[in-house]
């Protein structure tokens, strides 16, 4: 198990992270993001993390039902809601908060009948099209759940921003514009800011803010990493050397030889691969720390493992200890590289990556 790829988790930096985000938005209540397997630090483990949120979400209803069961009764919204009867009756049992974004999710609370009384949250469209009620369609909507015969709980509205991690963010002043000029007067509360809308301004907030990525220790600004929000990484993927190669000028590294020794070279064998969620290909200038110490990746990653370029490195032998990402190597300089996001790379990992809280220090 020493040899094998591990993602190392601190719930204390989840966290200081919670705690971060509180005083960025102060005066606002916080739904801390869960979904998609807590960014891939684990879902019961996240939501154990931000027991001090306010309220908890994910995305669908089997990631509900994981965190009930696991006996986490924290306030839970459902962000994107529900689509049948059986579904509706699942998340009434689960007690949870919906999201309603399109007509046929009010047919079914035009229809429900139970004893539960849900809190809603009415999603605008301002821009993403992607999820909500346009503007010209929201009034209906709110007639509709005003006339409801099972009268909800609470009713509040959220909409979701496309472009605040953009410097020149013209996109999210026009959003903003349109969500407020539709719900403005109504007198609900709202929730607009995700993690770039939070540290981005306060007119990005609303009452309620829903924080995923910042929460991860992460950055989303393309220009600025984690730490420089005043976050923590919490999660730090490591591995170790399987084996060192030594290799003669021109010799070429892995499938299709996409790397050629330009000298007489050593490479070390690290168990990961995009089996266990690495991308393939990570781009050029893409390293790892081996034994501490910054090595280019070489050749391709493949299922099970990758290589790296040690050459003149000393003390690199089977066993040495590695890090894919982490304190010492942010993970959005590495998504950087990959042509990607941070998101992604944190989201991707397999279920083969033991998540190990909060090891005692090396």
């Amino acid at each position: 198990m020493s040899r094998l790829i591990r993602a190392l988790i601190d719930t204390r930096a989840l966290q200081a992270n919670l705690s971060r985000v509180r005083e960025v938005a102060a005066g606002r209540r916080v739904i801390a993001v869960v979904k998609a397997n807590g960014y891939g630090h684990g879902l019961v483990t996240a939501a154990r993390a931000f027991a001090g949120a306010d309220m908890l979400a994910v995305a669908r209803l089997e990631e509900a039902v994981v965190l009930r069961e696991a006996g986490i009764g924290a306030p839970l919204l459902l962000l994107e809601g529900v689509f049948g009867p059986e579904e509706f009756a699942q998340a009434a049992a689960l007690h949870l908060d919906l999201v309603v974004h399109e007509a046929a999710q009010l047919a079914l609370l035009e229809a429900w009948r139970g004893p539960w009384r849900f809190a809603l949250w009415l999603k605008v469209d301002s821009g993403m099209n992607r999820l909500g009620f346009r503007a010209e369609d929201f009034p209906a909507a709110r007639a509709r759940v005003a006339a409801l015969a099972a009268p909800p709980a609470a009713v509040r509205v959220l909409t979701h921003l496309a472009t605040a991690d953009e410097p020149d963010d013209t996109a999210t002043r026009a959003q903003l514009a349109r969500f407020e000029a539709c719900v403005g007067r109504l007198g609900l509360e709202t929730s607009i800011g995700n993690s770039a809308g939070i540290f981005a301004s306060p007119r990005s907030q609303g009452d309620w803010v829903r924080p995923g990525l910042a929460l991860y220790g992460a950055s989303p600004f393309a220009d600025r990493r984690g730490v420089d929000l005043g976050l923590q990484p919490a999660m730090t993927l490591v591995s170790s050397v399987i084996a060192v190669r030594s290799l003669p000028h021109g010799e070429a590294v892995g499938y299709g030889a996409t790397w050629r020794a330009v000298r007489d070279s050593r490479v070390a064998v690290i168990a990961a691969g995009y089996g266990d969620g690495l991308i393939r290909d990570c781009g050029a200038g893409a390293s790892v720390l081996v034994g501490g110490q910054r090595a280019p990746l070489v050749g391709r990653v493949s299922m099970d493992m990758l290589a790296a370029d040690v050459t003149g490195l000393a003390g690199i032998e089977v066993g040495t200890p590695v890090q894919l990402w982490g304190p010492q190597l942010p993970v959005e300089e590495v998504a950087g590289r990959a042509g990607t996001i941070a998101y992604e790379l944190l989201c991707s990992l397999t279920g083969r990556v033991p998540r190990v809280l909060n090891p005692p220090p090396a």
